[in-house]
């Protein structure tokens, strides 16, 4: 069975990430969190446990995939524990849905879409983050 713990965070595609950041940070009072090894994208807006990853409008997206430059709502991310991402992976493979892994370090994620194409992230901690 896959338990999906909570929202990890919905990423976003901005023109002007870091205007985006500083208006979710001075206007909605959301942190600012920079991992190291992500600089300078994602950004990350945190709001407890669930954030906003803003990545730039053009260039590479988080999984390596050229970006077609289309902005607002990119992907939404799940967040799973190691047992229910190995299950999760088994389940599509059993029903033919086509997937991809990516290693990000301290989270390791599946992706896939559902019907309408929008990407569903499902991610599991690895490592614990560094103290920020």
């Amino acid at each position: 069975m896959i338990t999906l713990q909570h929202l990890d965070h919905v990423a976003i595609r901005s023109s002007h990430p870091d205007t985006s950041a500083e208006r979710y940070r001075d206007v909605l009072g959301l942190e600012l969190v920079r991992v190291p090894g992500w600089d300078p994208y994602p950004i990350m807006m945190m709001c407890g446990n669930q954030g906003i990853a803003i990545f730039p409008l053009k260039g590479l997206s988080e999984n390596g995939v050229e970006n077609m430059g289309r902005h607002g709502f990119d992907h939404l991310a799940f967040r799973v524990d190691k047992d229910s991402f190995t299950h999760a992976v088994s389940r599509f493979e059993e029903r033919e849905i086509s997937y991809h892994i990516q290693d990000h370090h301290y989270f390791k994620s599946v992706y896939i879409h559902d019907p309408d194409g929008i990407q569903i992230e499902l991610t599991t901690p690895v490592i614990p983050l560094p103290a920020i």
